[in-house]
């Protein structure tokens, strides 16, 4: 955002506020004592091969499509809805002992160009614009704070879609409701529709969009970054933990526009000029422990999305991660750096 790197002033939050949504969430867990019937090695192995914890909502939704077509849950929602679950549930189907390479990396199993590290996709919609929905954390060793959607064709923009799969796959069947004229296929999407409304309601999900859960993740973001999801860092009462960057994020857009589209490399190092300047103030607020501000401009520049700036992502980002005590998405991001691409992105095709 803006402000010359200096700190803005900010409510209750940071650990002490992480510590309350922690509790609450415990309490919730406490509540939906109804677990998914699925052995624990299963889940065991899912969490191994991305080394994440899935929420139990992950599980009750592959329960729900085994449902609907027991032969292949995966493929359950396909021909109705459009939807199809991929990533950790390619480990519930069993797809990975299949697979031909012994050297696989999940993390990058369906991770989109524009799937930042928090990011990992469960769902897949539309090719055409890659749209596909996917558990975003905010810390790896935390469960997600909720489900997001994007479409890697369009651009960087993840919108938030609910606090649980079902909630999230609920508004994907309400806009498709309005949009499908066919009086059978119509039927078909209500029939899932109430299964799923009352699937989530005996399991005590939230349909809602926006839950007071998410609203409160709201609260403890520090800027909403070029992908809209938020950042959200430790900040302690004396404000240590983020400082803005002295550049708004139209005026980084320009700055990134310029150096993409220079003419010449001799043109393009002098549209760097302004990075680098920003590169010394990550510096001096990493000193300072303000480690917010290079997580910030990392991601900013990840989300453009050039290859001219995976060199500096690549010093910016994982040594963010580390400052912030969350090494596995340094690791993700290194992986994904050194391959990234828009297609293909199924890491188990045959």
């Amino acid at each position: 955002m803006t402000g010359g790197g200096k700190r803005r002033p900010r409510g209750a939050a940071g650990p002490a506020g992480e510590q309350v949504a922690c509790e609450k969430n415990g309490d919730v867990k406490k509540r939906r004592s109804n677990q998914a019937d699925i052995p624990d090695n299963l889940r065991q192995e899912a969490e191994t091969c991305y080394r994440l914890r899935l929420p139990e909502d992950f599980y009750q939704f592959w329960k729900f499509c085994e449902e609907l077509d027991p032969e292949k849950p995966s493929d359950a929602l396909v021909s109705s809805v459009g939807l199809r679950l991929v990533g950790p549930y390619d480990i519930l189907a069993g797809k990975h002992k299949k697979a031909k390479s012994t050297d696989l990396d999940f993390s990058l199993h369906w991770r989109f160009f524009y799937d930042p590290p928090e990011f990992q996709t469960i769902l897949v919609g539309d090719s055409k614009t890659q749209y596909h929905m996917g558990y975003f954390r905010d810390v790896p060793d935390e469960l997600p704070v909720w489900v997001g959607a994007n479409e890697a064709k369009k651009g960087c923009v993840i919108s938030q879609v609910g606090d649980n799969v079902f909630a999230a796959v609920k508004l994907f069947l309400s806009k498709k409701l309005k949009e499908v004229t066919d009086k059978k296929k119509n039927a078909i999407l209500k029939d899932i529709d109430e299964k799923l409304t009352r699937t989530a309601k005996e399991l005590g999900y939230s349909l809602e969009q926006k839950t007071m859960k998410m609203k409160q993740r709201d609260k403890k973001v520090v800027t909403k970054a070029f992908h809209g999801a938020g950042l959200v860092v430790p900040v302690d009462k004396n404000d240590v933990g983020y400082r803005e960057l002295p550049e708004t994020n139209a005026n980084l857009k320009k700055i990134c526009k310029a150096i993409v589209d220079a003419p010449t490399d001799d043109e393009r190092l002098k549209a760097f000029a302004p990075i680098q300047e920003m590169l010394t103030f990550v510096q001096f607020a990493n000193d300072e422990c303000d480690y917010g501000m290079g997580y910030e401009l990392g991601m900013d520049l990840f989300c453009y999305g050039s290859h001219y700036f995976h060199k500096t992502v690549g010093q910016l980002l994982p040594l963010a991660y580390t400052l912030l005590k969350r090494s596995l998405f340094a690791d993700i991001v290194q992986a994904h750096l050194a391959s990234r691409r828009h297609e293909p992105l199924d890491q188990l095709a045959p």
